[in-house]
């Protein structure tokens, strides 16, 4: 089997709140390949977060390697991490993230004229996201023009333009009634059997439930993985709810 796209190897994530340490991540392992779905699951406070903010070269862990196709994390200069995540990394925020002074075509091809892509070639594959995320005849809108579910769908557009290989998404599908969340689940599969490897934090079973993997986090620990669907709902019950 080819290298995973993600490895995260014996890491930890320790913060000090109050003088104390709060240890978020503890030994963590996970591979995710390409072509694979996992779906991170767990209590609020168990790590989840955190998990994405680390695989996505956002936050440093304290042990541990990171790496992002074969690029260790911790090897790389800020400016060279930054770079990782503009080509590879496809980042879906809890808070959205969108310019308010950008229209929905320049928020989605901003990552790509950051990376040195001429601008016209950006702008049109930031509309082919936009397409691709039901939002293209909305791109000359400000965030402040869209419903929340219009500006989720704009920061999935984002995360999806461009060749990226590693999709992170941290409850994508939360401003979105259920049949557009369905729809941005569909997506976000269909990328990762094109070949790009995906991590999706939820609370949801049913959404859990397009994953091939399930990997169940509490107190920072990886204390179970499993199938999808009816390992997701074992998983929850196992677990005390999320």
């Amino acid at each position: 089997m080819s290298a995973p796209v993600l490895l995260l190897a014996g890491v930890t994530r320790d913060h000090v709140q109050g003088g104390e340490t709060v240890h978020a991540l503890r030994g963590v392992d996970l591979a995710v390949h390409a072509g694979e779905l996992v779906a991170v699951m767990g209590p609020s406070g168990s790590g989840k977060s955190t998990l994405l903010h680390v695989a996505g070269g956002l936050d440093s862990p304290t042990s541990g390697r990171v790496l992002v196709e074969d690029r260790d994390l911790a090897t790389l200069s800020a400016a060279q991490v930054a770079a990782v995540r503009r080509r590879s990394v496809g980042y879906v925020f809890q808070d959205l993230n969108l310019l308010p002074s950008l229209s929905a075509l320049e928020n989605v091809s901003l990552p790509l004229e950051l990376d040195g892509t001429r601008g016209s070639m950006a702008r049109r594959a930031a509309r082919e996201a936009l397409d691709e995320v039901g939002m293209g005849a909305l791109a000359g809108r400000f965030p402040d023009e869209m419903s929340g579910g219009q500006q989720q769908r704009v920061a999935i557009a984002r995360a999806l333009v461009g060749p990226r290989r590693l999709l992170l998404a941290d409850e994508p599908t939360g401003a979105l009634d259920s049949t557009t969340g369905e729809e941005v689940l569909r997506i976000l599969r269909a990328r990762c059997e094109a070949g790009a490897a995906g991590v999706l934090v939820t609370h949801e079973a049913r959404h859990a439930a397009w994953a091939d993997r399930v990997v169940f986090l509490r107190d920072g620990v990886v204390v179970d993985q499993s199938g999808p669907a009816a390992g997701a709902e074992t998983l929850l019950a196992a677990g005390g709810g999320a």
